[in-house]
Formats: structure tokens, C-alpha cells, sequence
């Protein structure tokens, strides 16, 4: 999955750059997305995700185990 958090589901939107004249060109909006591992106590391992700063502060707030199952159910990731 690319450009896509694995938490919140966020992903790429698409705008436009409007110059001076109003003359619009087509340009992406990005996620905030950062490579991160996180210490997971049930399991004793680093986990990899790629997440947005909005889904590590969700981490944080609620905890990595709650967080994954949430983020299963919706189907935004695969929990081996």
C-alpha cells in the first residue's frame, strides 16, 4: 500500500494550483506519512507501519494493540 496510512485510511486528494490569473492546474495533495516501528509488549517484537502523524497520535492515545484491531476491521490492514 502506498501512500496510504495504515491507521486512519488516509490517502492522496486531488486539487488544483491556482495562480495569480486564476488559471488552475491540476497538482496532489500528500499525507503526512512516516515509516515507523512500534514496540508491541503482548507480542515482544517491533512492528513496521507506515503511518500519517494524525495515526501515531491515535497510537499513542489509544494503544498499538486496540489501534490494530480497529484498523483490521476496517480493512486497512493485514493482521498475520
Amino acid at each position: 500500500m502506498s501512500r496510504v496510512c495504515q491507521v486512519t485510511g488516509k490517502k492522496r486528494m486531488i486539487g488544483n494550483n491556482v495562480s495569480h490569473s486564476k488559471r488552475r492546474t491540476k497538482r496532489e495533495f500528500a499525507p503526512n506519512l512516516k515509516t515507523k516501528k512500534f514496540w508491541s509488549e503482548e507480542e515482544q517484537r517491533f512492528i513496521t507501519l507506515k503511518v500519517s502523524c494524525k495515526g501515531m497520535k491515535t497510537i499513542y492515545k489509544n494503544g498499538l494493540q486496540e489501534t490494530l484491531k480497529r484498523s483490521s476491521e476496517k480493512g486497512l490492514i493485514k493482521i498475520v
